[in-house]
């Protein structure tokens, strides 16, 4: 894959947002600076990157505006939210878990759900990946960070 072939910039739709927690901003802010770190994201249709991407909730399906480098927009890609609705639900509450665990639970315990939730995470970010197959090509390090975005937009308040 061409190193163009990557997302370069990052936006995520706000407008819907109230307030995170500092652990979800934590995990926002980390997911971010992975992604654009190392990632491979190729549309099908053989558009040339790198890309700007902005993600955003509208009438629960995932959109992402894939732009050039000038910002202009290329594709508009729609994908139904349903598919991942328990997967995001699930993953909400083993991460309430995890957060709470680590102040207080044995290193055991946390190990425990730590891979709960890593196993959840990782069967979310397969079945993105294979949403987008036929739209966009990205690797085993892209798709579950672009999962936790998702559902990081998934929080309402």
């Amino acid at each position: 894959m061409p190193e163009a072939q990557r997302i370069a910039k990052i936006t995520l739709d706000e407008r819907t947002v109230v307030r995170r927690n500092a652990d979800i901003e934590h995990e926002r802010a980390v997911a971010i600076f992975d992604l654009l770190e190392e990632n491979t994201f190729a549309p099908v249709a053989g558009y040339d990157g790198p890309f700007h991407l902005d993600l955003a909730i509208e009438e629960n399906r995932l959109i992402l505006d894939i732009r050039d480098a000038n910002d202009v927009s290329l594709e508009r890609i729609a994908l139904s939210l349903a598919p991942f609705r328990g997967i995001v639900k699930d993953y909400f509450l083993i991460c309430e878990s995890y957060f709470a665990a680590i102040k207080r639970a044995s290193p055991t315990q946390i190990e425990a759900i730590d891979m709960g939730r890593r196993g959840l995470h990782n069967e979310g970010s397969e079945l993105l990946r294979e949403r987008l197959a036929d739209k966009v090509v990205v690797d085993l390090g892209t798709a579950p960070r672009l999962l936790t975005l998702v559902c990081v937009l998934h929080i309402r308040g």
